[in-house]
């Protein structure tokens, strides 16, 4: 049987081509990964028009959520850090009521995954960075504050064209530059964006917690199916027992 430890859905973006590497490499023997895309149209990535297609991806995402509960996964997670952001904390909980009530199975947000692993960790205050638009980063503030995390330092990484054209090499220098003696823990937000291949160099490097959109996802959902092996070399948070 596939998935016969457990079996995860992601829903992705249009044009991200990173979450299914990311969450394959990641993925324990028995555990199978199943992709299904979101809906949205425009230039896939680029920092132009994200709020838009933000709101064109939850207007279809019951559609969305509705294929890819075909596969009967054990969990689905949104894996679009940005539509936390768009919905805020009142109408998050709202829509994964919504969602979970139609496919009949857990869902949850890639935002949600990185608030449990913070608080897995003990973690409060947070250096956060972000591949996004402006307008983006800072609703990513905002959320954080919301749920009771304090953003010490925040920055978008530089020169950005398509978040899907970025780099590992790249996302490791924005964490860097970001992170400050009063973070507890540096957060890269986004999916699109490499990280998985530079965590643990930077945990090494900067004596602290590193979180990704990616390794937050699939640390909860491995959590919420009771699989609990730890997955080493990319950081301390899938390393948990």
């Amino acid at each position: 049987m596939i998935g016969w430890r457990a079996r995860l859905g992601f829903l992705v973006p249009p044009g991200n081509p990173t979450v299914e590497a990311e969450m394959v490499v990641l993925a324990p023997a028995g555990v199978s990964v199943h992709f299904h895309r979101m809906v949205a149209r425009g230039t896939p990535g680029a920092p132009d028009g994200q709020e838009a297609r933000n709101r064109m991806m939850l207007e279809h995402i019951d559609e969305s959520v509705e294929m890819l509960a075909l596969v009967k996964p054990d969990v689905i997670v949104i894996a679009h850090t940005a539509t936390s952001y768009h919905l805020g904390r009142e109408r998050e909980p709202e829509l994964l009521a919504r969602l979970e009530q139609a496919a009949r199975t857990r869902v949850v947000t890639a935002f949600g995954s990185v608030a449990h692993a913070l608080q897995r960790l003990g973690v409060r205050r947070i250096a956060l960075g972000a591949p996004y638009a402006r307008e983006t980063m800072l609703q990513a503030k905002a959320h954080l504050e919301a749920h009771g995390f304090e953003v010490v330092t925040c920055e978008n990484l530089a020169g950005v064209t398509n978040i899907y054209d970025e780099t590992a090499e790249r996302a490791y220098r924005l964490a860097r530059s970001i992170d400050s003696n009063e973070a507890e823990a540096v957060f890269l937000t986004g999916t699109g964006m490499p990280t998985l291949p530079v965590l643990e160099a930077l945990e090494h490097d900067l004596n602290k917690p590193m979180i990704s959109s990616a390794s937050a996802m699939m640390w909860n959902a491995l959590r919420l199916c009771g699989v609990g092996q730890p997955i080493a070399g990319y950081g301390r948070l899938l390393a948990l027992e």
